[in-house]
C-alpha cells in the first residue's frame, strides 16, 4: 500500500512561522530543520526543499519556551552577634 504524506514547502513554512523564506533556508542549512531536496537533479543549481511535518513539529518542540527553573536565593550564614554596617 501507498502512503502519502504532505510536505510543506519553505514558502509554506515561513509563512506559518511568521518568517521570511531565507531563514528557513538558514535553519535548514544549520541542520536545524530536516528538509529533503526534490529537485529534479541533485546537481540542480537551485534546490527545491520540502519540510514533512514531523520534521516541522520536531524543530516548533526544540525551539519551544521552557519554564524558567528558579535557583534558590544563597543564603548567609549568621556569624553570632556580630552587626555589620555599611
Amino acid at each position: 500500500m501507498l502512503r502519502i504524506e504532505v510536505a510543506f514547502s519553505v514558502r509554506e513554512v515561513a509563512e506559518r512561522l511568521g518568517v521570511s523564506a531565507h531563514a528557513v533556508l538558514g535553519w535548514i542549512r544549520a541542520g536545524e530543520l530536516r528538509a529533503v531536496n526534490v529537485a529534479s537533479s541533485p546537481r540542480c543549481r537551485r534546490p527545491s526543499w520540502r519540510i514533512s511535518p514531523a520534521a516541522l513539529a520536531d524543530f516548533e518542540a526544540a525551539r519551544s519556551c521552557r519554564p524558567v527553573t528558579r535557583r534558590q536565593p544563597l543564603k548567609r550564614g549568621k556569624q553570632g552577634d556580630v552587626i555589620e554596617f555599611y
